[in-house]
Order: C-alpha cells, then structure tokens, then sequence
C-alpha cells in the first residue's frame, strides 16, 4: 500500500474515532435533558460498539441489518467494521428526524458509501426482504416487536449468522417472551454478554 492509502485510512480513523466521542458525549447530554422517549438517542456504549466492531470481523459479516438508527453513532460502528472486510450495512429508523440527523453523521464520517438507509416501519421493512439475506442482524428497536419479529429474523439470517440484542440485561424483562421464544426454536443457540446494556446473541446454526 503506498503512503498516500495509508495516510487516508489513518485520516478516517482520526475523524471517525472523533466523531464517535463527539455523538457519545451529546448522546448522553441529549438524554439527560429531556423526558420525551421520541426525542431520546438511547445510544450503545463505546464498549458495546467496539464489542460489535469485533464480531463483525470474527464471522467476516459482509451483510449486516442494523434496526433502529437513531443518530447513527452504532451505525458508524458497524459499517466502520464492515467496510474492512468489503460489504456494507442496511439500516432502518422510523423516526425521520432521527433519520435525517444519521445521514448527516455518516457523511461526516465519509462512511456514506457503505450504509444504506431505509426510512420506514422495521416489521413491513423486514417482510420484505429475501431468504438469508443477511449475515449480521442488530437488533436496538422497540423491544415489544421482536417477538412478532421472530419469523422474519430467522428466514433473512444465513446460517452461520449471528442477531445481536441490545438491552439484555437493562430491560430484561421486556425481552423475556422474545428470550423463552428463541430457546425454544430449534436450530439457535443463545448467550448472555453482560456489557454495556446487556448484548444477547443468538446464533443460527448451519443447517
């Protein structure tokens, strides 16, 4: 690699590792001044972030679904890991605001080319997508939904793939009937990672 690549990519580091600071701090900021849920980032952690840049390069993840944008700080994390190994990442929010504020910061981080963002209902998004279409599914969304959910995660994930669940331990028990569902589907086997919020991850088995 010549000295000019390397420079750039030190350079992306550089901006991207800052901007990353800068959303955490003004996630946190954010959060602590208002009481409207909408208005809420609810941000992962560095720690969960850089956990989710790690599992990304350990499966070789070159599909991953991300729902629930917000801001896109966790967003940057992912396509951060996936553009290394020359895929990229699919993400959804509701939210247009929020949206919009992502698409912002991915632009920033000129990470731009390796996200695509889907403005939408996460259940309708999902119903649509093809069989094992994706290596890689993050899941940061309205929890109550993952157990309606359930069929379409399980159709679009690859074998071999792995769903990340956000919260697992900070809202455990919303996640209970989703959790007991999982267990029981054959094929799927779970682990409980006490970081950050709690990350659950479910892998499917090759079949």
């Amino acid at each position: 690699m010549s000295n000019y690549g390397r420079n750039a990519i030190a350079a992306m580091g550089e901006r991207l590792d800052s901007l990353l600071k800068e959303l955490e701090r003004f996630g946190v900021e954010n959060d602590a001044r208002t009481t409207d849920h909408e208005e809420k980032l609810l941000n992962i952690t560095a720690e969960t972030g850089a956990f989710l840049t790690l599992l990304v390069q350990a499966v070789k993840a070159r599909r991953v679904l991300e729902i629930g944008t917000s801001n896109g700080y966790s967003t940057l994390w992912l396509a951060d890991a996936v553009r290394r190994l020359g895929g990229g990442v699919l993400t959804v929010e509701v939210v247009a605001d929020k949206a919009e504020i992502a698409r912002a910061n991915f632009e920033r981080a000129e990470l731009l080319p390796w996200i695509q963002l889907h403005l939408g209902d996460a259940g309708e998004f999902l119903r649509g997508q093809d069989e094992a279409s994706q290596d890689f599914l993050f899941l940061d969304s309205d929890r109550e939904e993952y157990v309606t959910w359930w069929p379409d995660l399980r159709r679009i994930l690859s074998p071999g793939g792995l769903i990340i669940v956000d919260n697992a331990t900070s809202h455990a028990v919303e996640l209970e009937s989703f959790l007991r569902l999982v267990q029981d589907t054959p094929g799927y086997t779970t682990s409980l990672v006490p970081l950050g919020n709690g990350e659950l991850l479910v892998l499917k088995e090759n079949q």
